[in-house]
């Protein structure tokens, strides 16, 4: 399920986040009900037809984003992906050390670029806007 989350977090509210990974009754961590969900924080740039190949690498790059979310700052949309191969990727224990955490975003960010250079789900790699 795909998400947009609000303005009460610390990054930008126009976002589309890819829900990886819910608990609904919370935890010993989190007391309260969270997902996990990845994102783009930035975006590629436009490309247009006289760029050369390298310019066009550089300017195809994803940054991603993971977060623990909670529930109340989450708004669902009518829009939705599935990518299976990011449940893998991201676990609860990736946020335990940075170093997995940082190996999970290069993970995702290695998924991302590969949907986005496809052509598949371009609505994703665009900013939602309001």
């Amino acid at each position: 399920m795909l998400v947009s989350v609000s303005s009460l977090s610390s990054f930008s509210p126009a976002l589309y986040d890819c829900r990886l990974l819910h608990v609904d009754d919370g935890s010993k961590e989190r007391g309260y009900g969270h997902a996990i969900v990845a994102g783009v924080e930035r975006y590629p740039l436009k490309i247009t037809k006289n760029m050369g190949k390298k310019r066009i690498a550089k300017r195809s790059k994803v940054k991603p984003f993971i977060k623990i979310v909670n529930y109340n700052h989450i708004m669902p949309t009518r829009y939705g992906l599935e990518l299976e191969s990011l449940k893998s990727a991201v676990t609860l224990d990736s946020f335990k050390e940075p170093s997995q955490r940082e190996e999970a975003k290069k993970a995702i960010k290695k998924l991302f670029e590969e949907r986005y250079n496809s052509g598949k789900n371009k609505w994703f790699f665009t900013k939602l806007r309001f």
